[in-house]
């Protein structure tokens, strides 16, 4: 089941996500395939509880469309985390431009780490304590923070906000046009 997109100035955005239950949660697998079903529908590579309105911590990354000969080793990158928590970044920041389903339209440089650190549960409840490098460091810290309630407009710079506080500021006025399903805060 395709589940709307939360756009940017609803509240459920910025609110921190709470560790989940599995035990209390019977229909986790369910919600694992309506994450993945609407990010393929939004034709994203990654999707956060936040962005379709719960407040758990839970997000779902897919990177094998971008799998290529350059890019081998996105061929099976698919996987959700559960309860995830960063416990190491290391490296230098590099800033490279993200989107995101929640913000249609604005594209920004984006500083972030080259590596992380993270345990979480997979999609069979198993613990996982894993590193990560490059791309696959990038998407998951940007799906990570919508867990933590940040948006990457959250960290660009100043000037860049400037910039493009008038189209966010229609997003939270419900001005927003997309080709997938969402729900805005009018």
């Amino acid at each position: 089941m395709i589940l709307p997109i939360y756009i940017y100035g609803h509240p459920v955005l910025r609110k921190e996500a709470k560790d989940i239950e599995p035990q209390n949660y019977p229909n986790l697998k369910e919600l694992i395939e309506n994450m993945f079903e609407t990010m393929y529908a939004a034709d994203g590579i990654g999707l956060a509880g936040p962005q379709v309105g719960l407040e758990d911590r839970i997000f779902v990354v897919d990177l094998s469309p971008l799998a290529d000969e350059e890019h081998p080793e996105f061929k099976d990158f698919k996987k959700a985390f559960i309860n995830a928590h960063i416990i190491e970044r290391e490296g230098e920041l590099a800033a490279v431009e993200e989107g995101c389903l929640s913000i249609p339209g604005i594209h920004e440089k984006v500083p972030r780490e080259e590596q992380i650190r993270i345990r979480y549960l997979d999609e069979n409840l198993q613990p996982r304590d894993e590193t990560f490098s490059g791309f696959r460091a990038r998407v998951i810290q940007h799906e990570y923070d919508h867990i933590d309630g940040i948006l990457f407009v959250d960290k660009i710079s100043p000037l860049r906000k400037r910039m493009v506080k008038s189209k966010l500021a229609n997003m939270e006025k419900g001005k927003v046009s997309c080709d997938y399903k969402i729900r805005t805060v009018k």
